[in-house]
């Protein structure tokens, strides 16, 4: 049991930070489970944080508990957020606690002044409608200068819209859409999957290299899921049968029934049709897609569920084609590496006597879907130009970055095609090799059957 409370210093820097904290910070299994590791949460404590209906809750309650759980609890919530890849968070905390150890001249607050974190009635105001971070110079007055691996882990944060929260759905654009929409009530909105595989075992599979930059696309996935209300599973490098007893499990989960969706993320290389399991071996692509389809689950029926395919579709590399009458040449962004039936007619006669009641409405037995590929058909991405260490792939990049910013007013299938078309005006950088100026194009496919918007951040009273 922790006699003390946290020292003055700390729990000033968690007061004045508190306003970026609340907005920013992604409370997730793997932050509670560090600050578990550490005792300063319970297994109750964590249990009634992850509890709560809302990423926003999460780190409401959360905050409200670390100024009573120590000494320690400050510098172990800070060794957390640079496990959980929140290096923006961590900086914010530690250079605002020496600002304040030192009594460094800068910005002051008066008592009456000094942020306090907002109430939940007033939190969603507090949630302003910007695309941009909030600057930690808000805070800090005086800025350390940074390590060589300081900077270029900032170089990350600064060059990848992988902090920038995700945008809020605005009331009025939840209630002019919802019913023409997939209901999209639940909080959580739902489970989400992601299986990378990134280390393939040198003896199984000897022709798949590791995936450099792969734990980047894990980790940016895990994110953007978790603010965007999902409840995620990662598992990293698992066996062909290892992924399908994953898959099955995650499939048949009860708590499917209570929610309006799910996500599963596959990450590996890759053939058409098929992604490799560490041991060298394919788990067919269709054998996923059939354990979500109606007949096999159920408790998914008439609710979307969402794929996206990191991997290769084949060997056919993308050199690009010169376009007519275009400019010169397409902006590079940056050096990057890649990824080495039929309807059923009623009875009329039914119909017209209104007996309908009498008859179970039957539904094709896979519909409801909608699958992203990183690459098209027979298109390889396993070249060394196109998936960044730092950054992750295109398509991941890309993805993270249109959900965090369309999302609010965009259903998925026309973010897909943002995505389409950022990655169609990316070309590979690797001078003096064959994957110089490289292309790759993303497709997806859909058997929806209504818009699919994920209004984010917006809790619906009914």
């Amino acid at each position: 049991m922790l006699e003390c409370g946290m020292l003055d210093r700390d729990k000033l820097t968690l007061k004045t930070c508190s306003k970026i904290l609340c907005k920013q910070l992604v409370v997730d299994e793997l932050l509670i489970q560090s600050l578990q590791a550490d005792e300063i949460l319970t297994e109750a404590m964590a249990e009634n944080i992850m509890a709560a209906q809302t990423s926003q809750k999460r780190s409401w309650c959360l905050l409200l508990l670390l100024p009573k759980r120590g000494p320690r609890a400050f510098s172990s919530f800070c060794s957390a957020l640079q496990e959980t890849q929140q290096q923006h968070l961590y900086e914010l905390l530690t250079q605002s606690s020496e600002k304040d150890g030192k009594e460094t001249p800068g910005v002051r607050f008066r008592p009456e002044e000094e942020p306090v974190m907002p109430t939940i009635e007033k939190k969603r105001e507090r949630f302003i409608d910007s695309s941009l971070p909030l600057p930690t110079q808000e805070v800090v007055a005086a800025k350390r200068a940074r390590t060589q691996a300081e900077s270029m882990e900032f170089s990350l944060d600064a060059d990848s819209p992988i902090n920038t929260p995700v945008l809020p759905c605005s009331p009025d654009f939840y209630l002019s859409n919802c019913h023409q929409s997939y209901r999209m009530n639940s909080s959580p909105r739902g489970f989400a999957l992601v299986i990378s595989n990134v280390t393939f075992d040198p003896c199984a599979a000897p022709d798949l290299d590791p995936r450099k930059g792969g734990e980047v696309d894990e980790e940016v996935l895990r994110k953007v899921f978790t603010e965007l209300d999902y409840v995620l599973t990662v598992h990293r490098d698992l066996t062909a049968q290892g992924m399908k007893a994953c898959i099955e499990e995650f499939s048949r989960r009860p708590g499917h029934q209570t929610m309006d969706s799910c996500v599963v993320c596959l990450l590996s290389h890759g053939v058409e049709g098929a992604i490799y399991g560490t041991d060298g071996r394919l788990l067919q692509l269709d054998w996923v897609f059939e354990s979500f389809d109606n007949a096999h689950c159920p408790l998914l029926q008439n609710k979307p569920k969402m794929f996206f395919i990191q991997a290769c579709r084949g060997e056919e590399m993308d050199c690009g084609v010169e376009q007519m009458d275009g400019p010169g040449r397409t902006c590079s962004p940056s050096c990057e590496q890649r990824d080495a039936g039929r309807e059923g007619q009623g009875d009329a006669s039914a119909r017209q006597s209104g007996d309908m009641r009498r008859t179970r409405i039957k539904l094709p037995q896979r519909s409801d879907m909608i699958c992203g590929f990183a690459s098209l058909k027979g298109q390889s991405i396993c070249t060394a130009a196109m998936r960044n260490t730092k950054r992750g792939s295109w398509f991941v990049q890309e993805l993270n970055k249109m959900l965090r910013h369309r999302a609010r007013d965009t259903h998925l299938a026309d973010i897909m095609v943002q995505v389409n078309r950022h990655i169609k005006e990316r070309e590979g950088y690797a001078p003096g090799t064959a994957h110089h100026r490289c292309k790759e194009m993303s497709e997806f496919t859909s058997s929806l059957c209504k818009d699919l918007y994920l209004f984010p951040k917006y809790q619906s009273q009914y």
